[in-house]
């Protein structure tokens, strides 16, 4: 076999493992991102609270301690694992725990730039008329302000809060994972 013929084979084999090792990785992020638990729902996933006092325990069962109670209905949550009708969660500020799926709605609510919390008094989050960021600010929030979600396009959410309704960077809230779309 000639130079030539050797040079092109192994330009051909170096693509096709490319090819392969980019499919094999696109395959593997794509599976990783529609794991389910075992309810049949995609985990992780944003939830809310839907009791005014819901407990967090440290473990999966009532047999087990409380070591958190949020005492405000609506918050955004993050189931991130699942066992019998116990949910595991986070919250925005990183506290994870268990709490009964009865007390957990699918309604989506999002908290507008909670890592921005304490950062200094002139800080806000931008609500505006349309989804996009020359739109008219119709109301200016300071972080960590509870919003309800209805819809989110993967860039823009539509929320309202206190009456308001308008639309938020998707960057700045936690309740919605980037890039997603939901009605």
């Amino acid at each position: 076999m000639g130079f030539v013929m050797r040079h092109i084979i192994s330009k051909a084999s170096t693509w096709l493992l490319v090819v392969f090792l980019g499919t094999a990785i696109m395959n593997s992020t794509a599976f990783a991102q529609a794991a389910k638990g075992p309810s049949g729902l995609p985990l992780p996933r944003f939830v809310s609270l839907k009791s005014r006092s819901v407990n967090l325990r440290i473990g999966p069962s009532l047999d087990y301690a409380v070591a958190f109670r949020y005492l405000k209905t609506g918050v955004p949550v993050e189931i991130i694992q699942e066992y019998d009708n116990w949910r595991r969660i986070r919250d925005a500020d990183g506290t994870e725990g268990w709490v009964n799926q009865a007390l957990l709605s699918g309604d989506r609510t999002a908290l507008a730039a909670p890592w921005m919390r304490g950062k200094g008094e002139g800080i806000f989050v931008n609500l505006r008329r349309d989804p996009q960021s020359t739109a008219p600010i119709v109301a200016r929030m300071q972080p960590g302000v509870l919003l309800h979600i209805g819809e989110c396009n993967g860039d823009w959410c539509h929320a309202e809060t206190q009456g308001v309704e308008g639309w938020i960077a998707q960057s700045e809230i936690w309740g919605a994972y980037p890039g997603e779309a939901f009605k």
